[in-house]
């Protein structure tokens, strides 16, 4: 069981927080304060006190530092949990190791770390690895490295992309924070069942992850996987209202206003390359509507990263839907949906007592 799962239930269940600086961020219609420490602030204690063990913060180039926020959140907040959204393009593995490390220990074993090897503008930080196959060796480098670090004393280390001699941290975490990790690519999958302790995966149908769940598996024993068993995570977007008519209306309202909208620059870069997102487009021509609830429309009409598919309809219904994920082996859920600020209540307090059990 995570550290972070809720320990009647097993379940890991996480908010998200945009980290951007424009307003707008998925239909978000705050007018005030976006982008702020208090908004961010007020999200985080808004999981605190409806239910959420924490919240994933999202991470590009054109974002405020996401490492910096998660600190700041750590202070102002008692139980929250920040998944830390980091790129190896970004971070040396010392340097990062050190600065979770500090972070773990100053907030009291809170960290969470989302390891992302997507494209995001490595020109603009002088990032020269920028092929795929590259990133995901380097991101086994890199998540190899992390956890020697957290560990061990004297870590020397010599790789095709890092290399420490002689390397011990100041400050270790006193349990290593879980390593979530998400992509969808063959390289990738397999970088998952190496290294990683959570694949993340993104809205697709029951069939197709239970293939995935089943493919893992079967890499974790080829690869002869030295670390705990791998769990696997669904960030998805979450559309409830009192009744089903009413969900399914706001949802095709919205897709209608996304038509024609210019793709948001943060996930453009990966919108024709990524293989996960290529998969969630994909989906839509089997249907609109797949399994019980999985709207397939968003991605055509111009969403992109979790927001291409969305689980559609009332709380019964949204919550059925996902224990169904559950029933493949998910126990980590990272859900959302806008306004951030209202949604987060709502879900909250009607949807998660449904996973939960609790009536």
């Amino acid at each position: 069981m995570s550290p972070a799962a809720t320990p009647e239930t097993g379940l890991d269940l996480l908010w998200y927080i945009p980290n951007t600086v424009e307003p707008g961020h998925r239909g978000d219609d705050t007018a005030e304060g976006w982008g702020s420490l208090e908004y961010s602030t007020e999200l985080a204690l808004a999981c605190e006190r409806h239910g959420w063990s924490g919240a994933l913060i999202g991470t590009s180039w054109g974002r405020p530092d996401t490492f910096t926020v998660a600190t700041a959140l750590a202070a102002r907040t008692t139980t929250f949990r920040p998944l830390v959204a980091v790129r190896p393009g970004y971070w040396s593995p010392a340097h990062f190791a050190s600065a979770a490390g500090t972070l773990d220990r100053l907030s009291n074993g809170r960290v969470l770390v989302n390891v992302v090897s997507g494209v995001d503008e490595p020109a603009a930080y002088g990032d020269p690895v920028t092929h795929s196959p590259e990133r995901y060796a380097r991101t086994r480098e890199f998540l190899h490295l992390v956890r020697r670090l957290w560990t061990e004393e004297d870590v020397t280390f010599e790789g095709s992309f890092y290399r420490t001699t002689g390397a011990t941290l100041a400050t270790r975490p006193t349990q290593p924070p879980r390593l979530y990790f998400g992509g969808a690519s063959e390289a990738a999958e397999r970088v998952a069942a190496a290294e990683a302790d959570v694949q993340l995966f993104w809205g697709e149908t029951l069939e197709a992850l239970a293939e995935r769940i089943g493919r893992l598996h079967k890499l974790s024993d080829e690869l002869g996987r030295r670390h705990r068993p791998l769990e696997f995570g669904l960030r998805i977007t979450t559309l409830v209202r009192d009744s089903s008519a009413e969900a399914w209306a706001e949802a095709e309202a919205r897709v209608a206003r996304l038509k024609g909208q210019e793709p948001e620059p943060w996930w453009r870069g990966n919108r024709e390359h990524a293989v996960g997102q290529r998969r969630l487009y994909d989906l839509a021509e089997r249907g609109e509507v797949l399994d019980t609830c999985l709207y397939t429309a968003p991605g055509p009409a111009g969403a992109g990263g979790a927001g291409s598919t969305w689980l559609v309809g009332s709380a019964a219904e949204v919550a059925h839907a996902l224990q169904r994920y559950r029933e493949l082996g998910i126990t980590h859920f990272i859900l959302s949906d806008t306004p951030y600020q209202e949604e987060v209540v709502r879900l909250g307090d009607e949807l998660l007592p449904l996973l939960q059990g609790v009536r």
